[in-house]
């Protein structure tokens, strides 16, 4: 067991899921990783193996067939994972926060109806709220429900969806304006559909399309895609918890689980190449001794390990402070702000101990560094979450003039 990133006042029970799924990762996903990422193939094996290990039920509460685990067991498992191939982390995340936001916000009916299925993962989820001309401003999506009878007719079109292609439930968040008046504020009129359909590419039910895999400089193996609503048509029941207006507060939240999420890949990935620029350095030699002997390198392998230890502290602090039942967007917009950047930079760092072999694809490292910059964008950029943090501080220390 390494040194690094150990969590302290885990269960027995947390203990030997986390021994079980590293176990899978160093067995099942390290050795094919670089070459399925390399031909950007869907990990279909491992996928399966994380199916068997009920890891895509992990958070799902044991009454539908889940694990019922903590937040911090999740992130602890994701970071694992992340260790191994950072691709099927994300294929798990957006799965889990939609079995998350149904869990919060479903009605009764959807929660029996989704969540067994999901916890076997048959049922695999992915989440929109995205478009092609917005980022990070979700207030100013265009994308638009209108009720029809007990339907309704949701048009416009999606960006950025992980896992597009292979699930079969999407959560779309997309402007309501029904019961909605004229001048209501923006975030206040937005509702989240479930959206079942086929898994793969084209027209995969009347009136919505994926249109084909985004092609990425890294994150590949997990399909990223665009998703075209024209007239499609949504029983009133698929309104994630009834009632529209409400869609907003609800990916915020699932998006607050995300970003810890977020947070322990960023740790996985760190971990990772913290182990590779510390193996090669006592490897490989010049001037007649391991270029770990050289005080440059013991110097960045110090920070490299400081950045990890203080990454996973964060992380853990953000899961646990959830796992409480407190708010915790201070503290996962700081772990997921904190972690990305450190990964960055530790993933840069093994990099140039690896010398010209860095930039070899034969040597993982170039997988990670490929992979290292999703980090710094994905589940809100690094800007957005300095302006939470900023928004959040100012809250808390508000000047009592």
């Amino acid at each position: 067991m390494a040194r690094l990133a150990q969590t302290h006042g885990l269960t027995d029970v947390q203990q030997e899921i986390l021994s079980t799924v590293r176990d899978f990762v160093d067995k099942e996903i390290i050795p094919v990783a670089t070459e399925l990422e390399h031909r950007d193939e869907y990990p279909q094996e491992i996928v399966d193996g994380l199916k068997e290990l009920g890891v895509f039920g992990l958070m799902i509460p044991e009454e539908y067939g889940g694990l019922g685990e903590s937040l911090l067991t999740y992130a602890l498992c994701v970071e694992e994972i992340a260790r191994g191939w950072m691709s099927v982390s994300g294929i798990i995340n957006t799965h889990f926060i939609v079995a998350y936001m149904l869990k919060q916000h479903g009605t009764q009916e959807q929660k029996e109806y989704f969540l067994p299925r999901m916890a076997a993962g048959e049922t695999r989820g992915a989440f929109s709220m995205s478009e092609p001309a917005l980022g990070s401003d979700v207030s100013a999506i265009t994308s638009k429900a209108v009720k029809d009878g007990d339907e309704y007719v949701l048009n416009g079109q999606k960006m950025w969806l992980t896992n597009g292609g292979t699930s079969n439930l999407v959560a779309v968040l997309v402007r309501s304006d029904e019961g909605h008046p004229e001048g209501t504020a923006p975030h206040k009129s937005m509702t989240t559909f479930l959206v079942e359909k086929e898994p793969g590419f084209g027209e995969v039910r009347p009136g919505l399309t994926i249109p084909g895999k985004i092609d990425k400089m890294g994150y590949k193996g997990v399909d990223t895609t665009e998703l075209i609503m024209d007239g499609l048509r949504i029983p009133a029941n698929r309104v994630l918890g009834g009632v529209t207006g409400r869609g907003f507060y609800q990916m915020m939240d699932g998006v607050e689980v995300g970003r810890v999420n977020v947070a322990a890949r960023g740790c996985g990935v760190a971990q990772r190449a913290f182990e590779l620029g510390v193996s090669y350095a006592q490897q490989r030699h010049t001037f007649g001794k391991p270029i770990a002997q050289h005080q440059a390198i013991q110097f960045k392998l110090a920070e490299m390990a400081t950045k990890v230890e203080a990454a996973h502290a964060m992380m853990v602090n953000a899961a646990r402070k959830k796992d409480s039942g407190e708010r915790n967007d201070l503290e996962a917009g700081m772990a997921k702000y904190l972690a990305s950047e450190y990964c960055k930079e530790v993933v840069e760092d093994a990099f140039r101990i690896h010398g010209g072999y860095g930039f070899s694809k034969e040597y993982e490292i170039e997988r990670l560094y490929r992979e290292a910059p999703m980090l710094l964008i994905g589940e809100g950029t690094a800007e957005i979450q300095k302006m939470i943090i900023g928004r959040r501080l100012l809250e808390e220390y508000r000047f009592q003039g």
